[in-house]
Formats: structure tokens, C-alpha cells, sequence
């Protein structure tokens, strides 16, 4: 069933447009400008992606190796996140929804599912071919999205959307050596390949911006935000349940299912308080909030498999100390919070009480690791508590405004 699309992007009714269109720019101010189920399904099937990524990381922590566990997940989810985002601001720019476009996308699905069948072996084995296979599928067939874009271009259009297809090749010749360089020297590489993949849009876009939407752009990370952390949920769940079922260790695990209840639930709330599409009005705002949800996101996975983690030494299950499972929570959240805060929740923070609540609540959380078995269910208390004292403070900001307007009216 084709997608609705507003009338703007369309010459006549879905029955009447041709199957493969010219793929040209869309409107920045386009009226209600919205997810598309191709979109959906694109971020559920990342989300796969992301869940492989999570497991593995549970498993190195778990088993004492939380160096090279976080190392792997850092370049493993740095992979899915950038495809998922190039693919993102692209579609904001450029979709059509004609069948060619629709094919390159589900070509992209593909990769990624490649990229998640082979995140076990990169983390167990440090075999890295599968990942980068599926990251060179994604990415190929995001060059050839760029290259049809080109074709339909004005000039300075075309430029831009060829130096896009050619950075994104080049890249990935780079990337190759995951799978030809010797171990000692992929973390390092890894780091200079991460710089000339954030160098590509900025360079491609210095003279002509694409002309992405800021609303639709904003709903695509709020959404994604709302699948990871209910992957982060799921996940968390079924620790729980297994320990329950496995062990019979309902009162070990109580107090971890309720603090992860309350870390999730005030995750959400943090993220989604205030509109933020009204904060995306230039390329560099949109450069530095679209890059840093690298951070949102993972922290967002990482607290999922940092319950988990906590699970199983609950049970006994970990070969860890219990300070190690709550730094697995305490850690991530406080990374989530204080990046939240960061990219836009202090745009919309007035006065240095409001400012705070967000940062103090962070340094909380990671007191909170100190604190044994209940220092799970404490940071959670702890991020209720923060957002009700937002909504507090928010709520007597409100007030005054109405009683300094009252007067006047």
C-alpha cells in the first residue's frame, strides 16, 4: 500500500503517478510533513542491529571484559547509527516513494541485517567481515540514492549530492581495514575513519544545504529514541523473567525491575518535555544535535543491557562485583541525561534552578553506584524525583508569566 504523501510532493493522485520519478528536493517548509511506514519499518529493522549489539555488550561485561566490550559496541553501533542517520536526513531531503526508492531503501534493510548477523563474531572473535559487509551494502546503496539525486539537480544541487555519493565511496575503502589491518591497529583506525564520515556532510553541504525538514527530522529521532528504549524495556524484561523463572529470585530482582521501570520512563519524559524542532533552524544547529544523538542512542541501548547486566549478577550469573553491575546502569544513564540536556533540553531551561535539575540529577545517578544492591532502584527515585521538580519549576515559571500578563490584559 503506498504511503500518503502530501501534495507538494506529488503530481496527482498515488494511482496516477508514474513508478519511478525524477528524485528531486523537497520543500523545507512542506505542510505536515510526517514519518512514512517505509521509515518505520527502517527504524525496526535497525533496531535488530541495535538489540545484537546489546547482547554482546551484556555478555563482555558480564564476563570482565567491559574495556573491550564498550570498544566493540562504541564501533559496532557507531556503524548502525550513521547509516541510520545519513539515510534519515536524506529521506528528509528527497523522498519520493516511488518504487526505485523503495528498492535502494529495502537494499539498506538488507545491510543492516548482514551488519547484525555478524555482530557476535566481531565481538567474540574479532572478526569484523560480516559487519563491514553490511556496512558497505548500506552505504553503496546510499551513494546510489545520492547519484540519482544528482541527476535531477540544479547545479549547485549536483555538486552537493556528488560530493556526497564520492565521500561516502571513499569511506568506505577505509573502512575495508577492519578486515585487512592486525587488531592492535583497527582502534585507531576507527577514529580516523569516524572523522572523515562526519567530515562528509559538513564538507558536501558547505555551499548548498540540502533541504531537509525540521520538523519531520525531529519526529525520525523521536521516534528511533521511542523503539530504542523499548528495546531497552524488552530487553530488560526478559532478564527479569529468566532470573524469575530460573533462580526464583523475585526479591533480588524487584528492586532492579522498578529502578529500571523508573530510569526508562524518565528517559522518556527527559527527551521528549519540550518541541525541538523549532531548535533546528540552521545546518550547523542540525550538524551538532543530529551527530550528537550518537551518544543519546547508545547510552539509551546501554542502559537495557546495563539492567541485564545487573540481572545476572543479581543471580549470580556475572562474574562481576556488584559496584561493576550498578556502574553498567548508573554510567550509561548519566550519559543520556547530561547529552539530553546538552544537544536541547537547556535551550528550553530558563534560570539556574531550571538549568540544574538535569546535570544534578547525572552526578546523582553516579553517586548512586556506590550504594550495592538498591542502587539501581535509587537512581531510578532519583530521576522521578528530577522530573518532577522540572515539572515543578516549569509549572511556577508558567504561572508567573500568566500572573505578569493578567495586568496587562
Amino acid at each position: 500500500m503506498s504511503s500518503p504523501r502530501p501534495a507538494s510532493a506529488s503530481s496527482g493522485p498515488p494511482d496516477a503517478r508514474p513508478p519511478v520519478r525524477r528524485l528531486t528536493a523537497r520543500g523545507r517548509h512542506e505542510a505536515h510533513r510526517a514519518a512514512t511506514p517505509l521509515e518505520l519499518f527502517f527504524d525496526l529493522c535497525f533496531v535488530v542491529a541495535v538489540a545484537q549489539a546489546g547482547v554482546q555488550l551484556v555478555h563482555s561485561v558480564a564476563e570482565g571484559h567491559a574495556g573491550e566490550g564498550v570498544l566493540n559496541y562504541a564501533m559496532v553501533f557507531f556503524a548502525i547509527w550513521w547509516a541510520w542517520m545519513n539515510f534519515t536526513w536524506f529521506a528528509s531531503a528527497y523522498d519520493n516513494d516511488d518504487v526505485l526508492y523503495r528498492i535502494v531503501t529495502l537494499v539498506q534493510i538488507a545491510g543492516v541485517l548482514v551488519l547484525a548477523a555478524g555482530v557476535s563474531r566481531a565481538f567474540e572473535d574479532h572478526d569484523w567481515t560480516a559487519v563491514v559487509l553490511g556496512y558497505v551494502i548500506m552505504r553503496v546503496a546510499m551513494s546510489a540514492q545520492w547519484l540519482r539525486a544528482a541527476r535531477s539537480g540544479v547545479p549547485a544541487e549536483r555538486a552537493m549530492a556528488l560530493e556526497y555519493a564520492g565521500g561516502v565511496l571513499v569511506c568506505q575503502v577505509g573502512w575495508l581495514g577492519l578486515v585487512l589491518l592486525p587488531e592492535g591497529g583497527r582502534g585507531w583506525l576507527f577514529l580516523v575513519m569516524v572523522v572523515l564520515e562526519l567530515s562528509v556532510p559538513a564538507f558536501a553541504e558547505r555551499t548548498h544545504p540540502s533541504s531537509w525538514h525540521p520538523h519531520h527530522i525531529a519526529e525520525r529521532y523521536g521516534l528511533f529514541t521511542i523503539i530504542v528504549l523499548g528495546e531497552t524495556i524488552a530487553a530488560a524484561t526478559v532478564a527479569v523473567k529468566s532470573g524469575i523463572d530460573e533462580n526464583d529470585a523475585l526479591g533480588e530482582l524487584l528492586p532492579i525491575a522498578a529502578g529500571g521501570l523508573l530510569i526508562v520512563f524518565a528517559a522518556w519524559w527527559t527527551y521528549f518535555v519540550v518541541p525541538v524542532h523549532g531548535h533546528l533552524r540552521s545546518n550547523r544547529q542540525s550538524f551538532l544535535w543530529g551527530y550528537g544523538h550518537y551518544l543519546v542512542f547508545a547510552s539509551a541501548a546501554a542502559i537495557g543491557a546495563g539492567l541485564e547486566v545487573a540481572v545476572e549478577q543479581a543471580v549470580g550469573k556475572a562474574h562481576i562485583s556488584t559496584l561493576a553491575a550498578s556502574a553498567a546502569v548508573t554510567l550509561p544513564t548519566a550519559l543520556f541525561l547530561l547529552t539530553v540536556w546538552a544537544l536541547h533540553a537547556r535551550h528550553f531551561k530558563k534560570g539556574i534552578a531550571e538549568q540544574s535539575v538535569l546535570p544534578t540529577a547525572a552526578l546523582l545517578v553516579l553517586c548512586c553506584t556506590l550504594l550495592g544492591d538498591l542502587a539501581v532502584l535509587l537512581a531510578g527515585t532519583v530521576l522521578a524525583a528530577a522530573v518532577a521538580v522540572g515539572v515543578a519549576l516549569t509549572a511556577r515559571r508558567a504561572a508567573a508569566v500568566r500572573g505578569r500578563a493578567a495586568p496587562a490584559a
